[in-house]
């Protein structure tokens, strides 16, 4: 029998530390428990040491476990470098490139961008990581991110798209008023629930008194604009989702505190890839990208 680790067997044993349970690290690698058990087992075998103490409430690392973790993050680092930089050397933009950004600029500002870029670079793939958590480009989770940002990882390169001005919103058939500034704590409001990670808005809603206000959560801006179209309450929303919709009413003006930049990032590495640097050339023209206001303008 092969003693020897493969490169798959170090990475079963990081994805299974960063989880710190077997299910956790089978839905990060797509496989089932089960499998990511019998992988464990044989690497544990190969090397004749236990590197897991197992829990009821998960995996830890035994000083052995450590070692080869360490060793692990290393090869991936070293790995992940050397594709950047290989990929690097595409002569023409086809191929696939990864773009992570959150469900309500993909469905509020990028859709109708990605049509036209389709018809624009057609040898060009592209494929969305959706998630409301920052992705890590350093590790190839995607090449691209659109997202929100109060400033850049100093890792990363990219350019400022323009600034998200957010407001609070209503269905206008509910007439809770124009758009002079109501009192916040008399409205019905849908906030984000606890497990939502959005402490700006959690601080505003506090700072205002809303917080008891609020009659119903939601773990999502796309939820929320969901809800306020559905004639729920009042919610704050970004301009961009909800300024150009007929049937919502904005109350009051931007809120100046729940301002943010949106950022188009990349990894230095993969900046001169040909794929990528169409993407960033295309999603990147102020043409194309500049928001909507809470004055209704671009």
């Amino acid at each position: 029998m092969n003693s020897k680790l493969d490169w798959s067997d170090y990475q079963t044993v990081l994805r299974i530390a960063e989880a710190g349970s077997l299910s956790g690290a089978a839905h990060r690698v797509g496989a089932s428990h089960p499998t990511m058990f019998r992988r464990i087992n044989a690497v544990e075998e190969k090397l004749g040491v236990r590197l897991f103490e197992r829990f009821r409430t998960g995996y830890r690392l035994t000083a052995a476990g450590e070692e080869v973790v360490a060793t692990a993050r290393e090869m991936e680092e070293l790995t992940n470098e050397t594709e950047r930089r290989v990929s690097g050397r595409d002569l023409k933009p086809s191929g696939v490139v990864r773009v992570a950004t959150t469900d309500t600029l993909l469905c509020g500002l990028l859709a109708p961008e990605v049509a036209r870029f389709r018809l624009a670079e057609p040898g060009i793939t592209l494929e969305f990581v959706i998630s409301n958590e920052i992705s890590d480009l350093a590790f190839r989770e995607a090449d691209i991110a659109i997202r929100p940002a109060t400033a850049p990882e100093e890792h990363l390169v990219g350019r400022r798209l323009g600034r998200i001005e957010q407001a609070a919103y209503a269905l206008r058939a509910l007439d809770l008023g124009r758009d002079d500034r109501p009192e916040w704590a008399t409205l019905p409001w849908i906030g984000p629930s606890p497990s939502m990670t959005y402490p700006q808005l959690h601080a505003w809603l506090r700072d205002v008194g809303c917080e008891r206000a609020c009659v119903c959560t939601m773990n999502s801006v796309l939820s929320m604009h969901a809800a306020v179209l559905a004639g729920i309450g009042v919610a704050v929303l970004p301009c961009y989702l909800a300024e150009s919709d007929g049937e919502l009413q904005r109350l009051g003006p931007a809120i100046e505190e729940l301002a943010v930049d949106l950022w188009l990032l990349t990894h230095p590495d993969l900046r001169h890839t040909a794929r990528v640097r169409a993407v960033l050339e295309y999603f990147g023209s102020k043409r194309k990208m500049l928001l909507p206001t809470a004055n209704g303008t671009k």
